[in-house]
């Protein structure tokens, strides 16, 4: 049963990627209503349910790494993971935002930039796209291998990363226009894919699924913010904190 509930949540994390470039109602300024509930969600869930997982699974990462006389006490292993996701992530950002303002002959700023049919260079993009293929095949193989294998948890993970994939699909198809519709999306689309084709034949330690979970909690949490934060996008925060309230309030009757 849960293989084949995986498999629709693949299916619909597939579907994202395809269409999401497409859905020009998610266009314009002020931000869509819709792109602010997402967010809204996705930072929901990491809160309310990826993080209270990471605590109760950081003797596992310490045991694995060998927590005792390190100084890193190890209570803080799976937090420093997470924060090096997000890190990694605000690194990636910023190097679009430098690679695109140069394009557009504009100091580098906090947005997209004025011009908004500058693109990032090839270089800056297959970087990126390698990257987010690697955070997309840790979601496929979650999809199979979580702290919580019951078909709830896995009904409001798939949920949860439907919505964020939104987010960020929107996002970089902002950044990169015609390259991410042409082949970004499907890079995307087949890392979901290969990552839960790989759960299905493979099976790490239990402190690796714990810091992979870790590690893509941080990029989520990054990949939402830096696209609702900046001014310039005009988001809803009515939407943004319906959302995650909303599904807050159903994770905690999991």
């Amino acid at each position: 049963m849960i293989g084949l509930a995986s498999l629709a949540g693949l299916a619909l994390l597939v579907l994202v990627h395809v269409v999401t470039p497409r859905l020009r109602f998610l266009e314009g300024t002020p931000r869509s209503v819709w792109l602010s509930l997402a967010g809204g969600v996705s930072v929901a869930y990491v809160f309310v349910h990826f993080m209270p997982e990471l605590a109760a699974s950081q003797e596992k990462v310490a045991e694995a790494v060998g927590g005792e006389g390190t100084l890193i006490p190890a209570e803080r292993h799976v937090f420093l993971i997470a924060l090096a996701g997000l890190l990694t992530f605000y690194g990636l950002h910023r190097l679009a935002q430098t690679s695109r303002s140069k394009r557009a002959g504009e100091q580098v700023n906090g947005g997209r930039g004025s011009d908004m049919e500058a693109a990032t260079s090839s270089r800056v993009f297959w970087i990126h796209m390698a990257s987010f293929a690697v955070y997309n095949l840790l979601v496929g193989y979650l999809l199979l291998h979580r702290e919580q294998m019951t078909l709830s948890s896995l009904a409001f993970f798939a949920t949860a990363m439907a919505l964020h994939f939104v987010v960020t699909d929107y996002g970089l198809h902002e950044d990169y226009k015609a390259p991410y519709r042409q082949i970004g999306r499907w890079i995307l689309a087949a890392a979901v894919i290969g990552g839960w084709l790989l759960g299905l034949v493979t099976e790490v330690h239990e402190a690796a699924i714990a810091t992979l979970t870790a590690f893509l909690g941080g990029g989520v949490v990054l990949n939402v913010l830096k696209e609702e934060v900046p001014s310039e996008r005009q988001s809803r925060f009515w939407a943004f904190a319906a959302g995650a309230a909303g599904y807050a309030a159903l994770l905690l009757m999991l």
